[in-house]
């Protein structure tokens, strides 16, 4: 962190004041699942899981601490995967290796579908058309013709939750970021830039790297076109859902340029990315992905792969969701203050600097980063006078770079309760439907964008994957 902030006691609490205003709109961060209030048996939604691979695996992880679910069922094709995950969540499912034996099930309320990409849309399908509830992680859909049809069948089951794995958007971060760039406080947001390097050379990805049979072996499914959207579909989708969020609306058009340069292995998608997409109103995100360095130039380079920055007139924000072992962060750094020419009477015109109301700075120009504060350092006006000192003392030390401040929970498990929650109230997740089907559309496109070297239109969506009418039949003229 940039050291001689020069941050007196004031300066950082008018700083943090803005921060804190937003974030005290938000909800409040619970405390860890061991110490909730465990949920009755009768108010657990039973779920199975349809892939008991990595990311399956990962979410038993956490599934197994979320009071709000209860695992009776788990799928997958191969056997040492099913073990796998029995030995994670920790209970005695029961297992199958068809999914239709699972959604046959009648005490099974909920499915989390964690499968290969190209399989995404025909199993959620089944599993709504089962009449149950289904967490699809991303990416929702994997081709033009599953966005129309997946968008139609999930119209026809109003009750049921549909939820895409899309975890940004159940990070308090990401909402206090989200509410900072609505409410004005980094002016006008016209530029976000987001990256996800890998070094897939010195530290190879067991889940990206070839192995034995190539096409035909199905743990190769993220190195295919037939299987997956690459680094787009498994990286970019991440980000480009926060662009999205962030600006209020999808891309009009993108462009971009992919390579396979160094990983040919028998590989047929591109090993880097780098893309382009332009918003309303003359806004733009940038976004490169690689595989040759792992290097992130936000947070002094303490963090690595994965963030987002984004830019306003008045302030920017880098952000990172981070990972199980280096939780979420985000740092605001202001702009110089805005000046205005002022006319006294008998004066000349001079500049003179005008603090606006979204700088909360008391100095001229831009200090050292902010770091986005959770509940825990908020000012309530209750705090006693040693806590308050206290508080006080840990944000001048957050300041400082002495302390990080990370979020206090995973936003995986956010979004896995909130997702249980939302299977008994109803409401609508806050990765749905739409939000899943854009991202969707957005890696879909980005590919098309870089395979013919063009820009392409986001509405041109409308009319991909549907079925041209036949011509009518010609009856024959009467002599």
């Amino acid at each position: 962190m940039a050291q001689n902030h020069r941050l007196s006691r004031r300066d950082l609490l008018k700083a943090a004041g803005a921060a804190t205003a937003v974030a005290a709109a938000m909800p409040a961060v619970k405390g860890a699942p061991a110490i909730q209030k465990a949920a009755g048996a009768n108010d657990q939604v039973q779920y199975g899981i349809i892939g008991c691979g990595s990311r399956g695996t990962y979410l038993l992880k956490h599934l197994k601490n979320i009071a709000g679910g209860r695992c009776v069922a788990l799928c997958d094709i191969k056997q040492d995967a099913i073990d796998k995950g029995v030995a994670t969540i920790g209970n005695n499912p029961r297992t199958f290796q068809d999914y239709r034996e699972l959604l046959a099930l009648q005490d099974v309320d909920a499915v989390f579908v964690v499968t290969p990409l190209f399989v995404h849309f025909p199993i959620t399908r089944d599993v709504l058309l089962a009449g149950k509830h289904v967490f699809c992680e991303k990416c929702l859909v994997f081709k033009p013709e599953e966005v129309h049809a997946l968008r139609a069948l999930a119209l026809e089951h109003p009750k049921q939750t549909l939820q895409t794995g899309l975890q940004r958007r159940y990070s308090y971060f990401y909402q206090t970021v989200k509410q900072m760039v609505d409410k004005g406080i980094l002016g006008n947001v016209h530029h976000i830039h987001a990256q996800w390097h890998r070094n897939m050379i010195n530290k190879p990805s067991a889940l990206w790297t070839m192995k034995p049979g190539g096409e035909s072996n199905i743990a190769n499914w993220r190195v295919y076109r037939s299987m997956s959207g690459g680094l787009t579909a498994e990286l970019t989708s991440h980000q480009v859902d926060v662009s999205d969020w962030m600006f209020g609306s999808s891309p009009e058009f993108v462009m971009g340029l992919g390579s396979l340069d160094t990983l040919k292995d028998g590989r047929d998608v591109y090993d880097n990315v780098q893309l382009i997409y332009q918003y309303p109103n003359g806004r733009k995100m940038t976004y490169s992905s690689i595989s040759t360095n792992q290097f992130l130039p936000y947070f002094n380079g303490m963090r690595p792969e994965m963030g987002e920055i984004i830019m306003g007139t008045d302030g920017t924000i880098e952000i990172t969701v981070g990972d199980d072992k280096a939780p979420c962060i985000a740092w605001w750094y202001r702009e110089p203050p805005k000046v205005t020419e002022v006319t006294r009477a008998g004066e000349k015109k001079k500049e003179e600097p005008f603090v606006a109301g979204a700088t909360m700075v008391a100095s001229g120009g831009a200090n050292g980063p902010i770091p986005i504060m959770t509940t825990d350092l908020q000012f309530t006006g209750k705090e006693s006078f040693f806590d308050r000192e206290v508080k006080f003392a840990r944000r001048w030390l957050t300041a400082k770079g002495v302390m990080v401040q990370e979020e206090q929970r995973n936003p995986v498990d956010v979004e896995l309760e909130s997702f249980f929650r939302n299977c008994r109230d109803g409401q609508r997740p806050r990765a749905g439907l739409e939000t899943g089907l854009a991202d969707s559309v957005a890696v879909i496109l980005s590919n098309l964008a870089m395979d013919e070297g063009r820009r392409v239109y986001f509405n041109e969506i409308d009319k991909m994957g549907r079925e041209e009418p036949k011509p009518a039949a010609k009856t024959a003229t009467p002599a």
